[in-house]
């Protein structure tokens, strides 16, 4: 929700049509509905609005053996949100994509990452065909609160849980498979907000019981911070803007937001950040993008 409304926010202040301006969007999780939806020609504002519908019904569950059930199976079923992504993206395939995209996602069977990739190149022949709404619920079961997604013999859960910030993603697809030279890339890496956390020293001491209900974050928060700064080491701190404010611990959980905060924040931050947006990446238009859809 707070992505979406900083897209929205932009594109309004702005007087622009953000997809317009970058060649890739990579996305992970939320973020990967979010990219999903500009590649399908949604507006920012159309994305913001399926969140603050749609959101309350996905996250519904007061059975009172919820908690009991989530020991053994995950917090929600993944129907409403299939019928939600139904609602906007309906029968349209990856493949219709007007942008590059990368979707991260991983395969639990294989133990191994696994990426969806728009036809950018004529070596991928595959994923395009996928239904969107698939790809959304690959990259967005997030573990413990949404059961994984079964494809062709794969079982894919939330790319998260390698690439929680996919900036370095999209770096390694630009200069690797699609030959961009690095001084000529620059990148606006959009989170999801994060909160300040203060370690307790039992950390320190290790163990099951100390970390069990920190491990997880920590893992999240690292890697994102590393994509962060591996990024900027390679394409230099001026040509990466990366926007994701903190907010106070516990306000904000993957089922739970408030929207009024939550929307305040991203007001205030696309202000500020609106000048540095147009300098930096509005003078390219990216060209359009034509689909290597193999013949039959």
């Amino acid at each position: 929700m707070f992505s979406a409304a900083v897209l929205a926010r932009l594109e309004e202040d702005l007087d622009i049509r953000i997809a317009d301006h970058f060649d890739l969007i990579a996305g992970t999780s939320t973020g990967g509905i979010i990219a999903l939806g500009l590649g399908l020609g949604l507006t920012p504002r159309e994305i913001l609005t399926f969140y603050t519908e749609h959101g309350p019904r996905i996250f519904r569950d007061r059975s009172r053996t919820r908690g009991l059930r989530h020991l053994l199976r995950a917090k929600y079923a993944a129907e409403p949100l299939r019928a939600a992504l139904t609602d906007v993206f309906g029968e349209r395939t990856f493949g219709e994509s007007t942008k590059r995209l990368v979707i991260t996602s991983y395969n639990i069977a294989a133990d191994d990452v696994y990426l969806f990739r728009t036809p950018h190149l004529s070596a991928l022949k595959r994923d395009w065909r996928e239904k969107a709404v698939n790809v959304a619920l690959a990259t967005s079961a997030a573990p413990t609160y949404l059961p994984g997604m079964p494809l062709d013999g794969a079982r894919l859960v939330d790319g998260g849980v390698w690439a929680n910030n996919p900036a370095m993603v999209a770096l390694t697809e630009a200069v690797g498979p699609l030959s961009v030279p690095l001084e000529a890339i620059k990148i606006f890496s959009l989170g999801t907000t994060t909160d300040v956390r203060s370690r307790h020293r039992r950390l320190d001491r290790g163990g099951l019981l100390p970390w069990a209900s920190d491990a997880v974050e920590v893992l999240m928060r690292a890697q994102s911070e590393s994509a962060a700064k591996q990024v900027r080491h390679f394409i230099g701190k001026d040509n990466v803007l990366r926007l994701n404010p903190t907010v106070p611990t516990g306000a904000v959980a993957l089922d739970n937001v408030d929207t009024q905060t939550l929307s305040g924040l991203a007001g205030h931050i696309s202000r500020d950040v609106s000048p540095a947006i147009h300098r930096t990446f509005c003078d390219h238009r990216a060209p359009t993008y034509t689909p290597c859809h193999p013949t039959p």
